[in-house]
């Protein structure tokens, strides 16, 4: 009954834009794991895509005047049945653009048998997956976040720098745990640090003790935690420190979270991670635009949302045409140069320059710059904990 109720979480999010008075709204789908491991990162990825779809709206330059709505739906993150099910929900009721999913184990589920075979254009904003890189999509998909293939590599390097000699490391048990493990452990290893105990953890347990003992028996300087702060890692890190096991954490992206420092506070202080990120022109423009619009940037692939959504709508601009092949056909070129540089809360700027045949080369809030595959090469935020909260020290 739970996934079924899950599979059918869609609802309509409505703007208050004059322009949806005709009638005539394009359609576009949004689905994120509204619940499950991180159900409480994606409300600011959701608002922030769906930001840029109302500055888009609101604007009065897309297609001459057209609009944009907004069906949710839920991804859960780690369920890919009902995932799948909830995209083919999307999909049958004539949204044109998926902004999403979130997690890449449901992502690839939905490109793989729901995007591609209807030839529905995905952008995702935070499938990190290595895996991902080489899937069959006959070019509808593309993500606005890097590769874990160097974000592993990055949150190698921090734990170097950190001068962390010993490490247990703990994933969540799929494609986006196991790939990121799979490099982590690698270049950790490569910069001399002993890495005592490689664990797996399923998501959805009521107890990791067994997990937590297996890990505290190999010991280390530090415990890596390569998971969802909402499920499992959260509740692994409650169990190492409860029992004195660890007190210094290295955290993945998907760890990275204000519900995780206001569980536990200044116990997390000597921890810290890496996330994708920027620290450029277009990141404080985008805080600027989040805080009118009344939402926290400061989470995890807010930018990242915005910024995919914001590439579906200059594509359709450029193609001129408000379907899914014109929205395929043209988002590598709006990605990427030639042409003038768009920061966000100028989508009206663009589309205007696009209505008039001239090129537009989107930077957005995270600098994006796709490969020739549809990817971002992207940059990183190291994270730490200080006062029990989360600090950016610098972009890698």
């Amino acid at each position: 009954m739970k996934k079924l109720v899950t599979a059918m979480f869609i609802f309509i999010s409505c703007f208050t834009s004059k322009a949806y008075s005709d009638g005539h709204a394009i359609k576009m789908g949004v689905i994120l794991g509204f619940t499950g491991p991180i159900e409480s990162l994606t409300p600011a990825m959701a608002a922030s895509a769906e930001l840029a779809f109302k500055e888009a709206s609101d604007s009065g330059n897309l297609l001459g005047g057209k609009s944009i709505s907004v069906e949710r739906a839920d991804s859960t993150c780690v369920d890919s049945a009902a995932a799948t099910t909830a995209a083919e929900g999307l999909v049958s009721n004539g949204v044109i653009a998926i902004m999403g999913a979130d997690c890449s184990g449901v992502t690839g589920a939905i490109a793989t048998n729901v995007a591609v075979p209807n030839g529905v254009v995905m952008i995702s904003p935070s499938a990190t997956s290595p895996g991902l890189t080489d899937i069959k999509d006959k070019g509808f998909f593309f993500r606005t976040a890097p590769s874990d293939a160097r974000g592993g590599q990055v949150l190698a390097d921090i734990t170097k720098d950190r001068k962390v000699k010993t490490i247990a490391v703990t994933h969540t048990n799929n494609d986006y745990g196991k790939g990121l493990a799979d490099v982590y452990v690698a270049a950790v290893k490569e910069h001399g640090i002993e890495v005592t105990a490689v664990t797996a953890h399923e998501e959805g347990k009521g107890d990791y003790g067994a997990e937590v003992a297996t890990l505290a028996s190999a010991g280390g300087d530090a415990l890596a935690v390569l998971g969802y702060l909402d499920q499992a890692g959260g509740m692994i890190i409650q169990g190492s420190l409860d029992s004195g096991s660890f007190d210094v954490f290295v955290l993945s992206d998907g760890m990275i979270g204000d519900s995780l420092t206001d569980r536990f506070g200044k116990d997390l202080n000597k921890s810290f991670g890496s996330l994708p990120g920027s620290t450029g022109k277009g990141a404080g423009k985008f805080t600027e635009v989040a805080k009118a619009g009344g939402i926290d940037s400061s989470g995890p692939y807010t930018g990242e949302s915005y910024d995919a959504a914001a590439l579906i709508t200059l594509a359709m601009q450029a193609g001129g045409k408000a379907d899914r092949a014109t929205i395929q056909a043209n988002v590598m070129n709006v990605a990427n140069s030639p042409g003038k540089k768009i920061y966000p809360g100028e989508l009206g700027k663009a589309l205007d320059l696009l209505a008039k045949g001239k090129a537009v080369n989107y930077e957005g809030a995270t600098g994006v710059e796709f490969t020739d595959v549809g990817e971002a090469f992207g940059s990183f935020l190291e994270k730490e904990i200080k006062g029990g909260k989360f600090k950016t020290k610098k972009q890698r």
